[in-house]
């Protein structure tokens, strides 16, 4: 059973690689199962107690093959004991891939996005937008995965991108197919998402149901200052090349080490402390966590 929750304590998560970014807007963004791993090493080294995976072909196209994501724990395990959080994020309806490495590869954590939205990036130089689409999660599509989760014993961290992410939770709480103790994650500027405002996590904070965890992920160079927000608020952080490739000086980091260093210095400086993996595994309720029978949609049970 998880133990009393130290509220000096931040567990810091490190986004690795993501699914958009690539060597040619930051060199150091790491593509293959061995890269993926080593980076996973220095975040661990630098502080970091979660590490969240997004799975890269070797030419750095995104994939959900289940073999790589097998690949990529076998290389991070055999470096560090960190804990593994593999993303789910997909614009398809089809998760049957997403599904089979929960099954197979069991990750501590799955990332679980929690409601549709425009999904966007503008550039206010050339006048015109980067990408623009629709990111589309259904309770349908969202509840197949939670049930893979329930079957493999993997905890769902609930990434919320708006407040109707983090309020529309409560039809599967009362389904029984999302289960308290609840992991937020407050995804804020991106756009069509909340803005990066202390006011934003304050709301989504509120919506949340009490004794649920929360970090905050600020997308692009915000992020330092929404760490801060989130450190003053009693909240985790998550830091990374997915989020944001810069130092708060203004150099582009060489690795996800030196970001998560300038995170765990942060943690330190306001008189919280740095979790370590132990110490995120009882906060987060990892080990209260048993594998159930699938039922439903989900077509893949954990095997033994």
């Amino acid at each position: 059973m998880s133990t009393a929750r130290d509220p000096d304590l931040c567990i810091i998560t490190c986004a690795v690689t993501g699914v958009l970014a690539n060597r040619k807007q930051c060199p150091y963004i790491p593509y293959t199962p061995v890269e993926i791993a080593e980076e996973c090493k220095r975040a661990y080294d630098a502080g970091a107690a979660v590490v969240h995976i997004h799975a890269r072909n070797d030419d750095g196209s995104p994939t959900f093959d289940p073999q790589v994501f097998a690949r990529i724990k076998e290389e991070v395990t055999k470096r560090c004991p960190v804990l593994l959080n593999f993303s789910t994020g997909t614009i398809l309806d089809d998760v049957s891939q997403q599904c089979t490495y929960i099954a197979e590869s069991r990750p501590h954590i799955a990332a679980l996005n929690m409601g549709t939205m425009n999904y966007a990036k503008y550039s206010e130089n050339r006048k015109q937008f980067v990408f623009d689409m629709v990111f589309p999660n259904t309770y349908s599509k969202i509840i197949k995965l939670l049930e893979a989760m329930n079957a493999a014993g993997v905890k769902p961290e609930l990434e919320c991108f708006d407040t109707g992410h983090t309020h529309g939770i409560w039809p599967l709480l009362d389904m029984g197919v999302l289960k308290k103790p609840l992991q937020f994650s407050f995804i804020v500027n991106v756009l069509g998402g909340i803005p990066p405002l202390v006011e934003s996590l304050q709301l989504q904070t509120k919506i949340m149901p009490p004794g649920s965890e929360w970090e905050v992920i600020g997308i692009s160079k915000c992020g330092w200052r929404m760490i801060a927000a989130a450190l003053a608020l009693g909240g985790n952080v998550r830091a990374g090349l997915e989020d944001n490739f810069y130092l708060p000086n203004g150099e582009m980091a060489r690795s996800n080490g030196e970001l998560i260093e300038v995170a765990a210095r942060m943690v330190r400086d306001v008189g919280r402390k740095v979790a370590t993996v132990e110490q995120a595994r009882q906060i987060l309720g990892l080990d209260d966590l048993r594998p159930q029978p699938a039922t439903g949609s989900a077509q893949a049970s954990a095997p033994s």
